[in-house]
């Protein structure tokens, strides 16, 4: 059984679901983009890994240290005293943290990186999150060198994370809930932007090779109708007691109830 949505479904970005449709289509990009990279280009899944504390501190960030004496006359410390503070020991546990994106890079030249590919993650979009300070200095470091850069935003919530500034593609495009931003290595000034709504399928996207080879372009919307058909989610079902996160506007939300009641995915009212 296919979506019941024509693009992207918006009941997959609650954060039971996201994390693993994200990693699937990162699969599906990277095999897409194999078979259909010439010679001598190939895809590659590249890894971005961190360790993050498994329980954050939920206190304040200054704690006052008090002593039980009572208050008196301040007195000198003693000159030539030791005192033996017995150490204690904290186990302070990480948990391996990790992104997926892809890579298309060429033999020539040492493995060359041609092409970098990230499909954002809603810690990519979080202020304060590791995530977010990681993918901000790669996103940096790949503006700043001879690298395309491909980056494919699924999520309606959080804050704008591509290279390109929001007001201006709003400006340009208009209206839009999803969008596919893509910086050539030879355009450094210039953005090229898939605006996508979420009544619309998700478009072919022209990923860029060097310059002079032609573009290779992957159907977004295969992508992910592949992602849904093979994952958990008609056993799973993600439209009972939940509501999509974060929430659509109202005119949204009546034409997907509308949607998802015709599949008999949800009871009519």
């Amino acid at each position: 059984m296919p979506s019941p949505f024509p693009g992207m479904d918006p009941y997959l970005e609650h954060p039971e679901f996201f994390p693993g449709l994200h990693d699937r289509m990162i699969n599906q990009i990277s095999d897409a983009l194999q078979a259909a990279l010439p010679p001598p280009y190939y895809a590659e899944i590249a890894n971005r890994v961190w360790l993050e504390y498994a329980e954050r501190r939920a206190g304040p960030d200054v704690n006052v240290l008090r002593s039980d004496r009572p208050p008196g006359p301040a007195t000198a410390p003693p000159v030539a005293s030791a005192v033996l503070v017995r150490p204690v020991t904290l186990r302070v546990p990480t948990e391996e943290q990790r992104e997926l994106s892809v890579e298309v890079r060429t033999i020539q030249g040492g493995q060359q990186l041609v092409t970098a590919m990230e499909l954002l993650s809603a810690g990519n979009k979080k202020t304060g999150e590791k995530a977010r300070e990681l993918y901000l200095h790669k996103q940096d470091e790949l503006l700043r060198s001879r690298v395309n850069l491909v980056e494919i935003d699924l999520l309606r919530g959080g804050l704008h994370s591509t290279c390109v500034p929001r007001d201006q593609a709003l400006a340009q495009a208009g209206p839009f809930d999803y969008h596919v931003c893509v910086r050539r290595m030879e355009e450094r000034d210039d953005r090229i932007v898939y605006p996508i709504r979420l009544d619309q399928p998700l478009p072919g996207v022209a990923i860029p090779l060097l310059p002079g080879d032609p573009d290779v372009v992957i159907d977004l919307q295969q992508l992910f109708d592949r992602c849904y058909d093979h994952g958990p989610y008609r056993v799973r079902s993600p439209y009972l007691d939940r509501d999509p996160v974060p929430p659509l506007a109202p005119e949204q939300a009546e034409w997907a109830t509308r949607l998802l009641r015709e599949k008999g995915l949800v009871p009519s009212a």
